[in-house]
Parts: structure tokens; C-alpha cells; sequence
């Protein structure tokens, strides 16, 4: 055999073997959410809903590669977000009130939440965060005593 049908071969075997990404259209900014809890009438500070840790211990790295639901579920919170964002629904935004308030401690003297998408990009040496979407306040206690 030729080395050039060897080539033609391998060239055509090759892509069958190791697989290609290109199916991702754009790599983009996944949205953040932030929450705020209001309390007759007073709005709270917004805060990050389920934050990433600081730091994680091999350990800890190696059990999550193996079960980690709590990362299955933020996957569905962005996927929520990016239909949001895409193609506003309720469903979407309903279920993003429901997560959040049922990750939010039990009896918390809120009487409402409200929810934010917000998209972080570097801009020189900045970091910008740009809002793209904020919900209507809901009633938290509903929400809390529903189940996922």
C-alpha cells in the first residue's frame, strides 16, 4: 500500500474514532443567578444563588465525579436561565422561583423573592456585569412548602 492510500485511510478513519465538539454552535457566558429576598416592603442585597466553592479537597473532587445531584440540578437552573433568556416562559421562570426558595432556609422572615439573570464579561481589565432579565417578586411561603 501507498503511503498517500494510507493517509486517504487514516483521514477517514480518524474522525470516526476521535470524536469531534463542533456541535456546540457559540461558546458563550452561561447567565448567574441572584436572588433577593424582600420583608415588608424592604428589598435585600442581591446574593449569588448556589455559589461555587472557593476550594475543594481531592476527595471531595473525586466523589463528585461520581454523584453529584446538587451539580445536575444548577446544569437545570442554566438551561432554565438560557430558555429564559432565549424564549421567555413561565415554566422557566416558575421553576427558577421554586429552586431558589427551596435552597433558601425554612422560616426565613422574607415574605417575597425576586430572581435576576445576570451575565459577567471582561471588558480590559474589568469585570462588567450585565443584567438581561429580572422577575417579578413572588410569595416565598408557597414556594417553600411545594417539593421539587
Amino acid at each position: 500500500m501507498e503511503p498517500a492510500q494510507v493517509l486517504r485511510l487514516l483521514s477517514l478513519f480518524l474522525p470516526t474514532v476521535i470524536p469531534s465538539w463542533r456541535f456546540f454552535k457559540t461558546v458563550a457566558p452561561s447567565p448567574r443567578i441572584e436572588y433577593r429576598l424582600i420583608a415588608q416592603g424592604s428589598a435585600g442585597a442581591w446574593r449569588e444563588d448556589r455559589p461555587r466553592p472557593a476550594h475543594l479537597g481531592m476527595g471531595r473532587i473525586l466523589r463528585r465525579m461520581l454523584w453529584n445531584p446538587d451539580w445536575n440540578e444548577q446544569l437545570y437552573l442554566v438551561s432554565c436561565s438560557e430558555r429564559l433568556i432565549e424564549a421567555p416562559s413561565q415554566h422557566s421562570v416558575d421553576e427558577i422561583n421554586l429552586r431558589v426558595a427551596q435552597a433558601l432556609p425554612v422560616g426565613a422572615a422574607a415574605q417575597a423573592l425576586q430572581f435576576r439573570l445576570v451575565f459577567l464579561s471582561r471588558e480590559g481589565e474589568e469585570i462588567v456585569k450585565l443584567v438581561e432579565y429580572e422577575s417579578k417578586p413572588v410569595p416565598l411561603a408557597p414556594l417553600q412548602g411545594r417539593r421539587v
